[in-house]
């Protein structure tokens, strides 16, 4: 019978290989259009980076480390992927500079780790190097959202944190961390606890500001436009204004044209919860949140 932990461990993979999985509908439209457009490669050369050393770091441990090393492994291939898709379909300039720091952080610095790891540091203190090197990482990428909540607070609304990203990073932080204490690896535990308190308060924010606006907000908003209205008319009639404006006006006034506003669904369910994921989840961490609305930050490793 599978222990706990493994089961837990397989959990955490199937969460973990679904946030790597987001960005698949993001690189379907760059494709087809041929054009990386406004995404940044940052974000998935640094994820690439972070996997590729916790697929080493569960290859020291192994056999203990396997469901760190199918996890990651994983996620360093389809990473691996999306930044070669990005290579290739960049504007010539972003495209040199991204090459740059491919050649940076995802060649040369973890061949410099594991050059180090195997023939300059032996025993015990070989895991410990590489799992605080990951777990850095990793604390450095959930503490990202941090710029989001702050946005969250100032702005009293949740429009750029969409609840299934910041559900998604809860839940997955919680099983990462349930799974490090079972196991009692701490170098996993401590940066998913930390993402898992991030995640949190992520959630709690999104309960305090998820309210509409209230119908006198609204009914202020529709007196301010009756007042414009007014003013427009009388500019009009003071003018000499044709009969057709001062007709159109007036029926402004009695509200018998004015606009219905328009409401936009969002997808419900897991197709939902994937399309939202895939609204570049990573780029969110670079990007000012007040220029692109809706779109998350996400950030799964373990």
């Amino acid at each position: 019978m599978a222990s706990l932990s493994f089961i837990v461990g397989i959990i955490g993979n199937i969460v973990s290989i679904l946030v790597f999985c987001s960005p698949i509908g993001t690189f379907w439209q760059v494709v087809k259009k041929k054009s990386t457009e406004g995404y940044q490669g940052l974000p998935y050369i640094s994820t690439l980076l972070s996997t590729s050393l916790w697929t080493f770091y569960g290859l020291l441990k192994w056999p203990e480390g396997l469901l760190v090393v199918t996890v990651n492994g994983a996620g360093a291939i389809l990473q691996f992927i999306y930044v070669a898709l990005f290579l290739i379909f960049a504007p010539m300039d972003t495209k040199v500079k991204s090459i740059k720091l491919v050649a940076v952080l995802n060649v040369g610095f973890p061949a410099s780790v594991v050059a180090a790891a195997l023939f300059a540091i032996h025993g015990s203190p070989r895991l410990a190097f590489v799992g605080v090197l990951c777990a850095a990482l990793t604390i450095g990428m959930y503490a990202s959202p941090l710029s989001v909540m702050t946005t969250v607070i100032k702005t009293k609304s949740v429009e750029y944190m969409p609840f299934s990203l910041s559900f998604f990073l809860f839940l997955n932080a919680g099983v990462w961390t349930g799974y490090s204490i079972l196991v009692r690896d701490y170098y996993i535990g401590v940066p998913n606890a930390i993402g898992f308190v991030l995640g949190s308060g992520q959630l709690i924010l999104y309960a305090v500001y998820r309210e509409k606006p209230s119908m006198t907000e609204e009914e202020d908003g529709s007196v301010g436009l009756v007042n414009a209205v007014i003013q427009m008319q009388s500019f009009q009639e003071e003018e000499g204004g044709d009969d057709e404006a001062g007709a159109k006006a007036r029926n402004l006034i009695k509200f018998k044209s004015l606009p219905k506003p328009t409401v936009t669904r969002r997808p419900s369910g897991l197709p939902g919860v994937m399309k939202t994921l895939s609204l570049g989840p990573y780029d969110l961490q670079y990007i000012n949140p007040l220029d692109l609305k809706g779109v998350g930050n996400w950030t799964a490793i373990d």
